[in-house]
């Protein structure tokens, strides 16, 4: 099986599970933990070992879905899954955010390949990184 497990600062990776499971509805092998304010790195890595504790090395993946890069949120799990034989075939990805996370929901079923899965969700990611304009700003520009 393949496992998206998403993890934060704060209540961010709570927030964006639930909002993913807005669209996808509950899915058992999207998990999610958060280093709180009030938490020590420790205690989050505690959390996230109990949290993978399902997951079987050798036949399970993880997508594991950061939100920024070099956090004690993702150096602590990095510990975890490598403690686990885990990190061997895991895909990191760190700026986490709604599209990465529905496309990595979505599709990491669907996709075999891993090269191909992690293009397919940073593809999406970065691809939704973008500037608002109004299209009344627009037209009044084109009056001038």
């Amino acid at each position: 099986m393949k496992y998206v497990v998403m993890i934060s600062h704060g209540e961010f990776a709570p927030g964006l599970r639930s909002a993913v499971f807005m669209m996808t509805g509950p899915k058992d092998e999207v998990l999610c933990t958060n280093l709180r304010a009030d938490m020590s790195a420790d205690e989050f890595q505690e959390n996230f070992r109990k949290l993978v504790e399902p997951i079987k090395a050798g036949e399970d993946q993880v997508i594991l879905l950061c939100d920024i890069l070099g956090g004690s949120p993702m150096t602590k799990s990095l510990e975890v899954l490598s403690e686990r034989n885990l990190l061997d075939t895991a895909i990191v990805l760190t700026g986490m955010n709604m599209p990465m996370a529905m496309t990595a929901v979505i599709m990491k079923d669907a996709m075999d390949d891993r090269d191909a899965l992690t293009a397919a969700i940073l593809s999406e990611s970065q691809n939704a990184v973008s500037e608002f304009k109004a299209i009344a700003e627009e037209a009044a520009d084109d009056d001038i």
